[in-house]
């Protein structure tokens, strides 16, 4: 098995454990907003916390994925990077909206850390890198079409 299936396979693994992740941080981030009177517990620490560092190992092993790709240098010497819808998502919307999410959790995650109470920018915070995520996750491919 060569290095570039390897990461491949790592990268679609861990995606399905990001997917529960990001469950179980939207539950504890909804149910802390409205069940504890914003009042932040261990349970959303915990959530976002391995969220985020999921976020992260994901972000850095797609990007070597990325380096390793023969599909990007295909479709940059052929001039069809932004012109091909498929390739667009897989090498430029894929990679910056995850990006931005992991970047967005980061914030998330230091908020969360270091304030008692949640604040409703936190959330904004939380509920657009849930959705960057959702956007960018390849559904059809992962799970058929």
């Amino acid at each position: 098995m060569d290095f570039y299936n390897i990461l491949l396979n790592a990268h679609k693994g861990f995606g399905y454990l990001e997917i529960l992740l990001v469950t179980l941080f939207v539950i504890a981030l909804l149910a802390t907003m409205f069940g504890y009177s914003g009042k932040v517990n261990n349970f959303l620490k915990k959530t976002t916390l391995f969220t985020m560092i999921f976020f992260h190992v994901q972000f850095l092993a797609g990007l070597a994925l990325l380096l390793v790709s023969p599909g990007v240098k295909t479709a940059l010497s052929a001039g069809t990077l932004m012109s091909d819808s498929y390739a667009r998502f897989q090498y430029v919307e894929h990679p910056f909206s995850m990006l931005i999410a992991a970047i967005l959790m980061t914030v998330v995650n230091k908020k969360v850390k270091t304030n008692p109470t949640l604040s409703l920018g936190v959330v904004i915070m939380g509920l657009i890198a849930v959705g960057l995520f959702a956007f960018a996750f390849p559904w059809a491919r992962v799970f058929g079409a």
